[in-house]
C-alpha cells in the first residue's frame, strides 16, 4: 500500500474536491481524469460554468510539489497537452458537477454505465421504489454493466403479489418480500369464498403452524330448476400423516359428487351418502405411498380426516359427517330455539350415548376429543351418518369444524354468537364467527360455513 509524502499537502480533485493519493490517475469518487490538467494550484483558480479548466495560455503554472516522495519536482504541463483527446480523438471535457441527489442522473443511451451504491432507481412509469445500497440486480448485466432492458408496463402486473407487511414490495417466488423480506402467509392460512347465497371462511388460528382444515361450497339446481346449496367442510386429523392433504382432497371430492349428483335427480340424503363414500376414496387414495416410504416412517398413520355436509333446497335440509365437526340450525327467529343437528363420532359423545357421563363432565375430559370416525386408509368400518329435516321457518344452517364450536359449544352459544344478518350476509356472517373464535383464543383451525333456508332464488346473493 503506498503512503502518502509527510510533506506535502493532500492534493484535491479539482472537478469534486475529494482528497487525492500521489500516483492517482483518476478520481476516485468521480471518476475525473487527473491526467489532463496541472496539479491545483494553492490559490484555487477559479473553474467555468461549465466544469472545464480556463484556456491557460499566459498562466504562470506553479511548478507541483513533490510528487514522488523523493523532491523530484513533477514535470509542468505543456498548454497544448492540457484539453487531452480521449482513444477515439474526440476532446476531454470534465464532466459536469454532479447532480442533485433527487434528480436521476443522466447518461447517453448508447453509453449507459452501473450506478453508482446508493443511487435511487426512479422510473417515470411505476411507483418509486425504496433507496438500495448497492446497484440494482434487475437493472444489471451478467459482467456488472447496465443491461438494457425493455420497459415495464405502466402498473404492477395483475398476479403480481404485494407484501401483506409493508404493503410495497413485491413478493419473490420462494414467499418473502423483496422490500422487507417478510415471509408471506400460505394460501392456505385464510380462505373466503362465496358462492350464491352460501359462503366459508376458514383461518390457520393462533396457534398452529398451518391450517389442516378445507371446504368446497357451490349452488346448483335440481331437474325441476329448484335452487339448492351444497357446503362441506373437513378438518385434518394433526396426528395422521399429511392432514392437510386429506382435508383438501375429501373437500374437492365430496363437493364435486354433489353438485355432479344433484342436477341429476338423486335425493339429496343420497347424493350426501355417496359424497362422504367419494370423499372416503380420496383420502384412502393417499395412503398410496411406495414401501420404502413406510419403512422409513412406520410410525406415520395414513392421512385422514373428517368431513360434514349440508345441503339445502327449498324445503330440505340434510346433512352427513364422520367425525367431530358439526351443524348448527339457527331459525331467523332468534325467539324459537337453535338445534344441533349432528352427533360427534367422538369419545365424549359415546360416554354421554352409554350414560356413563352427562355431556358436561365427558367434555370437560382430557379424552373428549378423542374421535372414533374419519376418512382415512386406516380408519375402522366406515359408517357414513346422515340425516334429513324440514324446517317450518327461515334461518341459517351453520357448517363448522370444532375450531369454531369449542368456543360456541351448545345450539344456544352457536345462536349468540351468529349475526342476526347472517342469512341476507353469510359471507359477512362467517367472518364473525371466525372472529369470535379468533377472540377466544383460535387454539385450532377455524372453518365455518353458512347456508341461509330456504335456498334463495337462482342468481341471488349476500347483501
Amino acid at each position: 500500500m503506498s503512503q502518502m509524502p509527510q510533506q506535502a499537502a493532500v492534493p484535491k480533485c479539482p472537478s469534486c474536491e475529494e482528497p487525492l493519493e500521489s500516483g492517482d490517475r483518476f478520481c476516485g469518487a468521480c471518476g475525473y481524469d487527473l491526467s489532463v490538467v496541472p496539479a491545483r494550484p494553492e490559490d484555487s483558480p477559479t473553474l467555468a460554468v461549465n466544469g472545464a479548466v480556463p484556456a491557460p495560455d499566459g498562466v504562470d503554472w506553479p511548478v507541483a510539489r513533490d510528487s514522488d516522495g523523493h523532491g523530484h519536482p513533477a514535470p509542468l504541463h505543456a498548454a497544448a497537452e492540457l484539453p487531452g483527446t480521449d482513444s477515439g480523438g474526440s476532446p476531454l471535457l470534465p464532466p459536469p458537477p454532479p447532480a442533485p441527489p433527487t434528480a436521476p442522473p443522466a447518461a447517453p443511451a448508447a453509453a449507459a454505465q452501473s450506478p453508482a451504491p446508493g443511487v435511487r432507481f426512479d422510473r417515470p412509469d411505476e411507483p418509486d421504489e425504496y433507496p438500495l445500497q448497492a446497484p440494482d440486480p434487475r437493472l444489471t448485466g451478467e459482467h456488472g454493466a447496465a443491461a438494457q432492458v425493455p420497459a415495464p408496463p405502466a402498473g404492477p402486473p395483475a398476479a403480481e403479489k404485494v407484501c401483506v407487511a409493508c404493503r410495497a414490495g413485491r413478493v419473490d417466488d420462494d414467499g418473502y418480500c423483496e422490500n422487507c423480506g417478510h415471509a408471506q402467509p400460505r394460501e392456505r392460512d385464510h380462505m373466503e369464498q362465496e358462492s350464491g347465497p352460501v359462503a366459508a371462511v376458514s383461518d390457520r388460528g393462533l396457534r398452529h403452524h398451518r391450517n389442516e382444515d378445507a371446504f368446497s361450497v357451490g349452488c346448483t339446481a335440481l331437474p325441476d330448476g329448484a335452487p339448492a346449496s351444497v357446503a362441506i367442510v373437513c378438518d385434518g386429523v394433526s396426528s395422521a400423516t399429511r392432514p392437510d392433504d386429506a382435508s383438501l382432497a375429501a373437500s374437492r371430492a365430496a363437493g364435486d359428487s354433489l353438485l355432479g349428483a344433484l342436477p341429476r335427480g338423486t335425493h339429496p340424503q343420497q347424493a350426501m351418502h355417496d359424497a362422504i363414500l367419494a370423499a372416503s376414496r380420496a383420502v384412502n387414495a393417499l395412503a398410496d405411498e411406495p414401501a420404502t416410504a413406510r419403512e422409513q416412517a412406520p410410525h406415520q398413520n395414513a392421512p385422514a380426516c373428517t368431513l360434514v355436509g349440508a345441503v339445502v333446497t327449498a324445503g330440505l335440509l340434510v346433512v352427513g359427517w364422520v367425525g367431530d365437526s358439526r351443524v348448527y340450525w339457527v331459525p331467523a327467529d332468534r325467539s324459537t330455539p337453535p338445534a344441533r343437528l349432528t352427533e360427534d363420532d367422538s369419545w365424549a359423545a359415546q360416554m354421554v350415548a352409554a350414560g356413563l357421563m352427562n355431556e358436561a363432565e365427558a367434555y370437560a375430559d382430557e379424552r373428549a376429543h378423542a374421535i372414533t370416525g374419519w376418512l382415512g386408509a386406516d380408519a375402522y368400518e366406515l359408517e357414513p351418518h346422515t340425516a334429513s329435516f324440514k324446517p317450518d321457518r327461515a334461518g341459517v344452517v351453520v357448517v363448522c369444524t370444532d375450531g369454531l364450536w369449542n368456543y360456541a359449544e351448545s345450539a344456544e352459544e352457536m345462536a349468540e354468537a351468529v349475526p342476526l344478518d347472517a342469512a341476507a350476509r353469510p359471507l359477512h356472517g362467517a367472518r364473525v364467527l371466525v372472529g369470535h373464535a379468533l377472540d377466544g383464543g383460535g387454539h385450532d383451525n377455524v372453518t365455518v360455513a353458512l347456508l341461509p333456508f330456504p335456498a334463495p332464488p337462482q342468481g341471488a346473493g349476500s347483501a
